[in-house]
């Protein structure tokens, strides 16, 4: 009867069983996150976190995605526990390697573009904790001088005991699909030390603000994905159709499938939220107003609205780009040299291994670094003209926001159907227009270089 009554429900909204199972489990985190702020000590709140993070991923991906999240789990304690001077970069390639195993075998992306669904993409969130916290323990190691800010912030020196790594590990708010975040805030909240020893404010009108952002995104996806099929780019009508049309459809359908993970990651910050840890202090404002910025994984009107592509990591994934910036980006900037483009791919490569083994995904990836290169330079000529010239500046402006718009959406498409031939007919459909340009005023950059703004002889004295 109960496969009977999934079989209806998934079919009334149009998803799989499996994906209406995981569904199901990942709203029960909201009461299941609420309840850990009742647990009374310490250490019953590791257990609590650890059983109930595990509980939730075998009733919606079965007993084996829970033997998969050991290994990870495995390699990062045992190196902290034996290769503390060598545990972050022995995790991060270790656990980078098995994730990309379970990539290839499992082929996960085919499954969650076919509707289905698997435990990789909860590997993947866990992935990221695990090289963090083998990181941070790491720059235990190291002396304050020349850390950068979050590596003070962050790092450990005191090995975490088994049941707080696993607490921190499955921790249900988080578990399935983020955000991310350190072990010294899973700590301190569990602790109740830092900002959370005084009274904590009440989190039910933040909660309700995201599950209501999440009932309206995941409307909004049923409506519009009947109309968005990613079959179409291959269709013989999307071929007959003319390049602005062909062009408005790589737009209409890049937005409806962010729909989908606005709504997985509002309930997600509903979960974080109404369990405290998403707490991240108080504003400056009179009166102050509690922040939940460790919750927050997307701003959904900074997406749509990016005044240029160098907005999108700040607010497109949140916490998983902070991660990429702290552990990958500014750890490849050489002391006293400033990042490049180096750094920016390298970075976006990481991220696309991260994401799968697909052609579709490291397409977009190295789409998105000259994207965002791209954006730079328009920003560059912009800020370079004098403050006389402010219609001038107001159109560049435009230009960059209707840049981002176009070469976003176009990446997108690679980031949808995976695949390296429908990736290659849907850029070929429209010319590679989002190619050719920022590959064009990455160029131009060379050749036309703003003159820097002079100095006055008050900051020449000085």
């Amino acid at each position: 009867m109960m496969d009977l009554d999934m079989d209806s429900m998934a079919a009334t909204i149009g998803v799989s069983v499996p994906v209406l199972r995981f569904l199901l489990c990942f709203v029960v985190t909201i009461p299941v996150s609420f309840i850990s702020r009742l647990v009374p000590t310490t250490g019953l709140r590791h257990a609590y976190a650890a059983c109930s993070g595990a509980i939730l991923s075998y009733l919606s991906f079965g007993f084996s995605s829970n033997l998969h999240f050991l290994v990870p789990m495995s390699i990062g304690y045992l190196s902290m526990a034996f290769f503390r001077a060598k545990c972050g970069i022995i995790t991060f390639f270790l656990g980078f390697g098995y994730l990309i195993g379970c990539h290839v075998y499992y082929m996960s992306g085919d499954a969650w573009k076919g509707g289905g669904i698997d435990g990789t993409g909860a590997l993947m969130v866990l992935t990221l904790k695990v090289i963090s916290c083998a990181i941070n323990y790491n720059d235990g190691l190291l002396k304050e001088d020349g850390l950068r800010e979050p590596q003070k912030k962050n790092r450990l020196f005191k090995l975490p005991s088994l049941i707080e790594y696993f607490g921190y590990c499955l921790c249900c708010g988080n578990h399935f699909a983020g955000p991310v975040y350190e072990m010294k805030d899973y700590l301190e909240w569990t602790e109740r030390k830092g900002i959370w020893s005084g009274p904590w404010p009440s989190p039910y009108l933040a909660t309700l603000r995201a599950l209501v952002q999440a009932a309206f995104c995941m409307a909004l996806y049923l409506y519009m994905v009947p109309h968005h099929p990613l079959s179409r780019f291959t269709e013989p009508i999307y071929q007959e159709w003319g390049f602005w049309k062909r062009l408005s459809y790589q737009y209409r359908a890049g937005l409806t499938a962010r729909w989908k993970y606005y709504f997985i990651w509002s309930i997600s910050e509903a979960s974080i939220i109404i369990s405290g840890l998403g707490f991240s202090g108080w504003t400056d404002s009179s009166p102050p107003k509690p922040k939940w910025d460790r919750a927050k994984n997307v701003d959904i009107l900074g997406v749509e609205f990016a005044k240029s592509a160098v907005e999108i990591p700040l607010v497109w994934n949140i916490q998983v780009s902070t991660w990429l910036r702290h552990y990958v980006y500014d750890r490849l900037v050489q002391k006293g040299k400033k990042p490049g483009f180096f750094q920016l791919l390298a970075t976006q490569t990481v991220s696309a291994v991260w994401h799968g083994l697909y052609p579709g995904y490291l397409a977009f990836f190295v789409q998105s670094a000259m994207m965002i290169a791209g954006s730079r330079v328009i920003y560059k000529w912009q800020q370079a003209l004098p403050p006389k010239m402010g219609i001038a500046k107001k159109i560049m402006g435009l230009m960059n926001f209707a840049y981002t718009i176009l070469v976003l959406n176009y990446s997108c498409v690679g980031f949808m159907v995976l695949s390296m031939h429908e990736t290659i007919a849907s850029y070929g459909s429209v010319y590679y227009i989002g190619t050719v340009i920022p590959i064009v005023l990455i160029l131009l950059s060379y050749v036309i270089k703003p003159a820097k703004p002079s100095r006055s002889k008050a900051q020449k004295a000085q």
